[in-house]
């Protein structure tokens, strides 16, 4: 039987939101499994440079996503699988509401009706796999699972579970091969300044204090290449149409477990971690749990949870890309 990353050598998949911190590692998986890929973002030159020389896609388009999307311009790619990166809101700087909609909620809907129109192919497997997010559940305590209720209380949350509404019912309705991963706290290299691995980092070489809440909330946190090859095992596996997937480790940790976890491999010391800084934000989850058990039974796989582990690897990846 052919494995799951062989089933993608000589496919072409389509990747949109290339440039982003998650589809750079998708197209660069891709690349690595021997897949023709068609990377696509806002700047060609941020693609290929976000992407790196030694992982290049095959094809670099640019598409603005502010204009909806042209018709016939999917099909003239010619994908076996596309998958949708492209989001807007995750950064604390990024709070254009009207494009948070656009770009979230409305390319998601136009990219399952031009998977929908696409021709026949003897892919077998997913057409389409979308990156939706575990704001989604919002408020939603307890042990989160693809069933529990949803509820966003962030635009970004609620543009974002407005795309999985607008997948799920025409995957329903239309058979159409598409399923969204619910991803939850995903760490590496690539992340926008500003968030809490890059300023861990920053701080071994600026000898800074970093000033942070108390840590106490318990996150899933997952390592961006396993995360990556977490959408390309789903987008081979048997899930069905509209199905939704939460893409996690399944391990809850503490934030202040992972800071000190960053601190020790970057070699900041602990006296310069100033838990208690700051407030705890108050659209913090807290939930007390998240369910795999479908990531399981599609793929008979997980992401590993060794923080550790996987932040040496990014400063491995750091060192390789600089």
């Amino acid at each position: 039987m052919k494995s799951w990353a062989a089933a993608y050598a000589g496919r072409r998949a389509v990747v949109l939101g290339a440039s982003g911190f998650i589809g750079r590692w998708v197209a660069r998986a891709l690349v690595e499994r021997g897949a023709h890929v068609i990377a696509v973002g806002r700047d060609a030159d941020r693609v290929r440079r976000a992407v790196g020389a030694r992982n290049a896609p095959d094809q670099v388009e640019a598409y603005d996503f502010e204009r909806p999307l042209a018709s016939g311009w999917l099909a003239a790619l010619s994908p076996d699988v596309v998958f949708n990166l492209a989001g807007y809101g995750v950064d604390r700087s990024e709070r254009d509401e009207t494009f948070a909609r656009r770009l979230n909620r409305d390319l998601v809907a136009e990219l399952c009706d031009a998977v929908t129109s696409l021709g026949a192919s003897d892919w077998p497997h997913a057409r389409l796999v979308h990156a939706g997010s575990a704001l989604e559940y919002g408020t939603t305590g307890g042990v989160l699972h693809e069933g529990s209720p949803t509820a966003a209380t962030t635009v970004y949350g609620e543009t974002k579970l407005a795309g999985t509404t607008a997948l799920v019912e025409r995957g329903h309705a239309s058979r159409t091969r598409a399923i969204v991963a619910r991803l939850f706290t995903v760490y590496g290299a690539g992340e926008h300044a500003g968030r809490l691995l890059p300023t861990i980092l920053g701080a071994a070489t600026s000898g800074a204090v970093v000033p942070l809440s108390d840590g106490m909330q318990r996150r899933d946190f997952a390592y961006v290449e396993d995360v990556a090859e977490g959408l390309l095992r789903l987008g081979v596996s048997t899930a069905e149409p509209g199905a939704v997937v939460n893409l996690a480790t399944g391990v809850m940790q503490p934030v202040r477990k992972f800071v000190e976890a960053a601190a020790a491999v970057a070699g900041v010391p602990r006296e310069r971690l100033h838990f208690g800084a700051v407030a705890t934000r108050p659209e913090e989850m807290s939930h007390t749990g998240v369910s795999v058990e479908r990531l399981d039974e599609l793929t008979n796989w997980r992401p590993s949870a060794d923080l550790q582990a996987g932040i040496r690897r990014t400063l491995m990846r750091m060192a390789k890309d600089t």
